[in-house]
């Protein structure tokens, strides 16, 4: 059984233009692109969130909801040069961090000596080192795996930490409801729902081969996270499995020949970056995709399995993407998948 620990910082963009201008302090704020020019939140601080703000929402949108709202444009040298200072920190406990992105990692502490071993006080440390070097505050989840740290990680948000002992896997995830598994989304939640299924119990109840029937693939996972099995590592030296890159439009694309014309640049674009990815770790490519924003926000997306990315796919894959909206495009966005391994192990006994 290993010692996982999910570290999330809280509102971490507008945590860090808060402290780089404290006369922001209690006011609502919201980091990311202007309303004028399409953008779109990328994260907000808990007094905005009052107003019923949260990230990916169109800024246009939050200022409606939130008159006085304080927009801040993203500061991305700054926030990658924090991260850096916290997971430096990370790495005075343990070589095993798995950052999932700037403002959250997993940590591997099995094997971590300090403060007697224990789990749950190197987390409080690490939260209150984090607090004294950076004035930032973080929340944290502990668990003997990741799927339940990072569950844990969002129980006593903001600035608080909750745990989940081995001894306490079976009745918490017994209550857990189904939205809270990662990949139960809204479509998958409802036809739960319809299934009379509303938590990891009622998961419980049936054998892995009804669930594969109900959910495909996903339903073998589903067997085991409903029973808070999960066998991943933290993996130090993550393998990328996609890249992509997109573009919001000051003004609609109205019909399909105009969403056609901007792929040329979108693709010169993806292929530029995609030469950068591969110079640093060389992958091969399974699928190459496309997405597609309508003007109502519904989004779609078209793929198919290719070895390298060519303009003519793409274009044949737009046309596939819009038949389903027919309508005018705010986004357009072209990406690639790599082929991955899945080298899950079995966890080991370990005291907690």
């Amino acid at each position: 059984m290993r010692k996982i620990i999910h570290i999330d910082m809280d509102c971490f963009y507008a945590a860090v233009e808060t402290r780089q201008n404290p006369q922001l302090q209690g006011k609502p704020i919201a980091v990311g692109g202007r309303p004028e020019n399409r953008g779109v939140v990328a994260t907000c601080n808990y007094e905005a969130r009052k107003f019923g703000i949260h990230s990916a929402m169109p800024m246009a949108q939050a200022v409606k909801k939130c008159p006085h709202l304080i927009l801040l444009p993203v500061n991305m040298s700054l926030y990658r040069q924090v991260s850096k200072n916290i997971q430096a920190i990370f790495r005075q406990y343990t070589n095993l961090v798995q950052p999932l992105s700037l403002d959250e990692a997993f940590l591997d502490v099995s094997d971590c000596q300090q403060c007697q071993g224990s789990a749950t006080l190197i987390a409080r440390k690490i939260r209150q080192q984090i607090w004294d070097e950076e004035n930032l505050t973080a929340s944290a989840g502990i668990a003997p795996n990741k799927f339940l740290a990072k569950i844990a990680s969002d129980w006593n948000k903001p600035n608080g930490q909750f745990v989940i002992t081995p001894q306490c896997v079976a009745d918490f995830v017994e209550q857990l409801p189904v939205n809270k598994i990662f990949g139960v989304g809204k479509v998958t939640n409802a036809k739960m729902q319809k299934l009379g299924i509303t938590n990891c119990a009622d998961l419980q109840k049936l054998s892995q081969l009804q669930l594969q029937q109900h959910f495909g693939k996903f339903g073998k996972q589903l067997y085991y996270l409903a029973r808070g099995i999960d066998n991943r590592e933290v993996v130090v030296n993550s393998v990328r499995k996609s890249l992509s890159i997109e573009d919001t439009f000051q003004h609609d694309r109205i019909n399909l020949q105009a969403c056609i014309v901007e792929l040329d640049e979108l693709f010169k674009n993806l292929l530029i970056r995609l030469q950068k990815s591969q110079n640093k770790q060389k992958l091969s490519i399974k699928a190459i995709y496309i997405k597609l924003k309508f003007n109502n926000f519904k989004t779609t997306t078209a793929q198919t399995i290719a070895s390298k990315p060519k303009l003519e796919t793409y274009q044949q894959l737009i046309k596939t993407a819009w038949q389903r909206g027919k309508r005018p495009v705010r986004l357009i966005g072209l990406g690639v998948q790599f082929k991955t391994e899945d080298k899950s192990s079995p966890q080991l006994p370990l005291a907690f």
